[in-house]
């Protein structure tokens, strides 16, 4: 079986076609400055192909299209006839309320995520083109949409509702939602699988250019660190992360600013690379500047690790002790000295690591914490796309 699974931006488009039984994948690619020029990134690993060719790219559709040319390509593409595609599935960014997992894609699914373009402003309305792309270039194709908030609708009332009127939550549906799901669903799936039980109590961090901490008990979300929208939290690349609402209101007064524009601010210019001087938000550039003695990306880094380590506890709080600790995406698979950092002040909690281990594990699962750890700690690659491979192979087929 191949699925495509496609990821649409507001000027972008990712994509991957691969296998959802084996998690082979074919082919994957990027189309960018779509709406500008237009660009295709491709690549097939199986061949050793490595392309970049400047498309037109108007819309979605046209990016939709040169990604199935480039996959039907003779020479550079992995099947013969669009045919061979057996369905497509969406990673969608905000279901609202009205989503606790994927589904088919009908006239009622796109309404509902139209509905919830107040909730995803930036998102969603980029997610139905991609949808509608698709319709149009392959019609009658199965399409799923996948998620991103779906995972955490597990949460109970006292972690979800916020502290205001119930008006607010009533007519407009304010809560916590979070995102990443699709990944804490992954890393939750697969705790399960290494250890062949799901009551276990587990804290994992996706930490990236944006990041999020889960807590997990019974293979479900019972909090998670993301709000309303992907802004709150630990601070990220560009976003600033829990930030008193006061702020915002001191900018706007003092600066004559409007709130979306200090929102655009906490959103594109602060985090990590605010910290850092805007030195940059790429956590080894940081690294590098730390070493060379700028002190500013040393402080960006020492606080990124600290807000995560509060997560941490607040979630081992929660969740009534911790078994587990996992950690995943590009700085949590990767950054071994952030790592350490995290948790280096856990030991209360029973985490510790091995130095060693902890050094090997680069962009690979593995164990990293002492053998007389209390809580297990692990690097555990995620792997969104294939669950919206599997998910898109369960619900059309």
């Amino acid at each position: 079986m191949k699925i495509l699974v496609i990821n649409a931006g507001s000027s972008s488009l990712k994509y991957q076609l691969m296998d959802p039984e084996s998690g082979e994948v074919f082919a994957k690619g990027l189309c960018e400055r779509i709406g500008l020029d237009g660009r295709l990134n491709h690549k097939v690993e199986s061949k050793g192909i490595k392309l970049v060719r400047d498309i037109p790219m108007p819309t979605h559709g046209e990016a939709i299209s040169a990604v199935l040319e480039i996959l039907v390509d003779p020479e550079n593409g992995v099947v013969k006839t669009v045919d061979e595609i057996d369905a497509v599935g969406h990673r969608v960014l905000h279901g609202g309320m009205k989503f606790s997992a994927s589904c088919v894609i009908d006239e009622a699914c796109k309404q509902a995520i139209r509905d919830c373009i107040p909730l995803g402003p930036l998102h969603n309305p980029a997610n139905l083109m991609g949808i509608e792309a698709c319709e149009k270039i392959m019609p009658g194709k199965p399409q799923v949409a996948v998620f991103d908030t779906a995972f955490h609708m597990t949460m109970p009332p006292k972690a979800y509702r916020y502290a205001i009127p119930d008006e607010y939550y009533d007519n407009d549906q304010l809560r916590r939602y979070g995102f990443h799901g699709t990944s804490h669903r992954y890393i939750a799936l697969r705790v399960q699988e290494l250890y062949g039980r799901k009551d276990l109590k587990v804290v994992n961090a996706h930490l990236g250019n944006g990041s999020s901490l889960c807590a997990i008990w019974n293979g479900e979300c019972q909090d998670t660190s993301m709000g309303l929208g992907p802004l709150a939290g630990v601070p990220m690349g560009t976003r600033a992360g829990d930030v008193d609402m006061t702020v915002v209101q001191y900018i706007c007064n003092k600066y004559n600013k409007s709130v979306d524009e200090v929102l655009n601010i906490m959103n594109k210019k602060s985090g990590v690379l605010a910290l850092s001087g805007g030195v940059s938000s790429d956590f080894r550039d940081l690294e590098s500047g730390a070493k060379d003695g700028n002190a500013k990306c040393a402080l960006a880094l020492e606080k990124f690790c600290y807000e995560v380590r509060k997560y941490i506890g607040a979630y081992a709080a929660a969740l009534g002790g911790l078994d587990v600790l996992t950690f995943t995406a590009g700085v949590g698979e990767n950054g071994s000295t952030n790592r350490a950092a995290i948790c280096q002040g856990l030991e209360f909690l029973g985490v510790k690591i091995d130095p060693e281990k902890n050094a090997q594990a680069r962009g690979k699962e593995m164990k990293i914490s002492a053998d007389d750890s209390k809580v297990d700690v692990w690097v555990i690659p995620t792997n969104e796309e294939l669950m919206i491979a599997r998910d898109t192979r369960d619900l059309a087929f």
